[in-house]
């Protein structure tokens, strides 16, 4: 009866659910010893009748320590890898997620600078366009204020630009690295990370190309609207011309 309620009271405890490393092989070894301890205690009784081989404390004991020795095993396999190819493996994970997010900001820093270097073109053509409609029709205070206008839509273009140069240098860096990055992860075996970041190399790629067409269409129009100012102030500088001269010619006639 001693040893059934030792075994009991150990069951008790086994069964409370969760318990640390400590406590685990402590209920492993008193589990250990009530087995023994009954085992004992039947050899010394002598032959053993029947009913005891069926005796409902010795079946439940018995299955608590099989149950138990499962779970404990269970657990133990369930211990963190620490072998160096998993640790090289999360290295490589982290790796590729610190490349990853250095390529979404370079690649958000590119973008922004292209998308300005755009929009101050395209307000330079605005201004320009309208000054060239304006040409021989303005004012010397309007006509100032446009050439204004138009220089510092310049010279916003043109830093707008030096930023495009340096983010796009910061841009190749990034995604070098990111393909660095997947290359050492694909082959330490982490091949999610390797695909995760080849897929964010893709998506800056596209993001980076939109970017700069739309730049290149700015370009394009910026380029276009300088030659019809060519072609815009040489007919001005003919129509001067002229009437500069018809004014000589009919001074010429008023003398004779």
């Amino acid at each position: 009866m001693q040893a059934v309620r030792r075994c009991s009271a150990c069951a008790k405890h086994a069964a409370g659910g969760l318990v640390q490393n400590q406590e685990v092989s402590l209920l492993q070894r008193r589990g250990a010893a009530c087995i023994r301890y009954l085992s004992t205690s039947e050899k010394r009784s002598g032959v053993q009748k029947p009913g005891e081989m069926t005796n409902p404390t010795h079946i439940s004991l018995a299955s608590l320590s099989v149950g138990h020795g499962l779970w404990v095993s269970q657990r133990l396999n369930q211990v963190e890898d620490l072998s160096h190819n998993s640790l090289i493996r999360r290295a490589a994970s982290v790796l590729t997620d610190s490349s990853s997010s250095f390529l979404s900001q370079a690649t958000l820093a590119l973008t922004d600078a292209l998308t300005d270097y755009s929009k101050a073109v395209h307000s330079r053509i605005i201004f320009q366009k309208r000054y060239l409609a304006s040409v021989g029709k303005m004012s010397p205070s309007e006509e100032e204020s446009l050439q204004r206008a138009i220089s510092g839509w310049r010279s916003e273009a043109a830093e707008r630009l030096n930023e495009c140069k340096h983010y796009d240098s910061t841009w190749i860096k990034a995604v070098n690295l990111c393909k660095m990055a997947a290359e050492a992860a694909y082959s330490s075996g982490a091949h999610q990370a390797s695909i995760l970041v080849q897929t964010n190399i893709q998506v800056a790629q596209s993001q980076v190309e939109e970017a700069r067409k739309l730049s290149s269409e700015a370009d394009k129009k910026l380029a276009e609207t300088k030659v019809e100012e060519i072609q815009r102030m040489a007919e001005y500088s003919a129509f001067l011309e002229g009437s500069e001269e018809h004014e000589v010619h009919e001074a010429y006639l008023r003398e004779d």
